[in-house]
């Protein structure tokens, strides 16, 4: 059997390292304190739309958002989203727009996480995904689900209101298992969805659906989608994935049985892999990789027991 001492245990999952950043939401509803640290001059601000922020290079190689400080942002009020403060006391806005700035230098250039949170620091990628996260929610959902009114934002772009009923709505997220599912003779299981490009393949995902629990939800999904029968569940590690909600739940799933019979609603291709096997398929280019930011890379790591091949393409 796999060890799971190898040097890839470890090392962060993308997306989840210390920021460094403490979210202080016991300032959310304090209006008096919020438009103090709006005001201050330390006060750092971004803006974030359709999922993408400004980032850009320093001059030692680094890769950062673009951030001004508050006086020089663009103007929005309830738009404004409070992300926290970090050690030195700074802190930090997000600046809901419809369209990113231009930027007179022309150097820097808009990105997503998936770019983005390979590049940034601990610090910014937390921050891109918190703002990403808020964006995608409040763009979804200005209006009450209770009674059909429009909303209005309140702590700081964390609840929405509605004026009408009273009823208070907040950001949702949406759990997901993600397994890296390896049989009696130590192979992994991989598959393609439907929609994937050929040699694409990744751990089988999806989501918990109501009443279940995270282990049932791991169970149901391996047998849904390839017809194998799951045993033991070891939970890994978790990854926020605001696209547009969701938080991946990263499990070890042990197989009790081999025999594949795909959906092909969801998945169109199921294979078990050696060691040896994948990494012939990496390097004959048959086997494409997931991205270095999912969790699911990071499971197959675990596994492999050396890093995954690189994919430069997003």
């Amino acid at each position: 059997m796999t060890t799971w001492t190898d040097h890839t245990a470890d090392r962060p999952i993308s997306l989840t390292a210390p920021s460094g950043i403490d979210r202080a939401a016991h300032h959310r509803l304090d209006e008096a304190w919020l438009a103090a640290a709006w005001s201050h001059p330390s006060t750092r601000c971004f803006v974030v739309s359709g999922g993408q922020v400004l980032i850009d290079e320093t001059a030692d190689g680094r890769t950062e958002i673009v951030m001004t400080p508050s006086f020089e942002a663009p103007l929005t009020e309830a738009h404004r989203y409070f992300l926290g403060t970090d050690e030195d006391g700074v802190s930090y806005f997000a600046l809901q727009k419809d369209s990113l700035p231009g930027r007179m230098d022309e150097s820097a250039r808009p990105a997503g996480l998936r770019e983005a949170g390979l590049l940034l620091s601990p610090r910014d990628a937390g921050l891109m995904v918190h703002a990403v996260a808020l964006e995608n929610w409040q763009r979804l959902h200005r209006f009450c689900s209770r009674c059909g009114e429009r909303t209005v934002i309140a702590a700081a772009g964390h609840i929405r209101r509605c004026p009408a009923c009273g009823a208070e709505h907040y950001p949702r997220t949406d759990p997901a298992v993600i397994m890296a599912v390896v049989d009696e003779q130590d192979r992994i299981l991989l598959g393609r969805q439907v929609h994937w490009p050929e040699g694409r393949f990744s751990t089988l995902a999806g989501f918990v659906e109501p009443g279940e629990s995270i282990e049932q939800s791991v169970r149901r999904e391996v047998h849904e989608e390839v017809g194998i029968d799951v045993g033991e569940v070891e939970y890994v590690a978790s990854q926020p994935w605001p696209f547009p909600s969701s938080l991946m739940l990263g499990f070890v799933a042990r197989a009790t049985s081999t025999e594949i019979d795909v959906d092909g609603d969801e998945i169109h291709e199921a294979r078990w892999f050696s060691r040896d096997e994948l990494g012939a398929a990496f390097e004959a280019g048959e086997v494409l990789p997931p991205y270095g930011i999912s969790i699911a890379a990071r499971l197959i790591e675990r596994w492999y027991g050396k890093d995954l091949p690189t994919r430069t393409a997003f």
